[in-house]
């Protein structure tokens, strides 16, 4: 008999899209604000989907929504920038969350190696060359090598994600704000 011959079960049922999202939800993710473009180009989306790949070469990774905006702005510069935001920085992470809300305007920025623009005042900053993209169903999963990093704000506590809020570490449960773009 081989492995063949067994007859294998169905592990393959629907999983609900909401159910997934409140599963994953359970999982405690940073928040950023990814970059990219440059003058009048320039544009920003609040996003939890961050990870660090790879340290030799110094590789990141962000996943998008097929519809965001960022999206093209992104394939054209070639390059974006991932802020990490602090605690105190919840009223930016929702004003880069909204389709109409993405401007620069009033949040202190400056240029980066990459050209894309960094927030003055994020936690810390991976300015990133794109490397390639990847198929992720509805989004679109973006990997980057580092190419600059800065520390602005680095004894701030982060901006956390956490059962569909924003939040800090804290004992108390966060307020309910949801992410709508990303």
């Amino acid at each position: 008999m081989t492995v063949s011959d067994i007859q294998q079960p169905d592990l393959s049922p629907a999983v609900d899209g909401r159910t997934l999202r409140s599963v994953c939800g359970l999982f405690v993710t940073g928040v950023t604000v990814i970059t990219s473009g440059a003058g009048d180009t320039a544009t920003g989306t609040t996003v939890n989907s961050f990870t660090s790949v790879s340290l030799d070469p110094p590789l990141v990774l962000f996943c998008l929504h097929r519809d965001s905006r960022l999206r093209s702005v992104v394939e054209q510069s070639q390059a974006f920038a991932v802020n990490f935001l602090s605690s105190r920085q919840e009223q930016l992470a929702l004003s880069f969350a909204g389709a109409q809300t993405a401007d620069f305007g009033g949040v202190r920025h400056q240029g980066s190696a990459t050209g894309v623009p960094v927030l003055s005042e994020a936690l810390a900053y991976l300015s990133c060359r794109l490397v390639n993209e990847f198929d992720g169903g509805d989004h679109a999963i973006y990997l980057g090598e580092v190419v600059e990093l800065g520390l602005p704000q680095r004894h701030h506590d982060p901006l956390i994600f956490f059962r569909g809020s924003l939040g800090a570490l804290e004992d108390q449960t966060p307020p309910h704000h949801p992410i709508f773009d990303g």
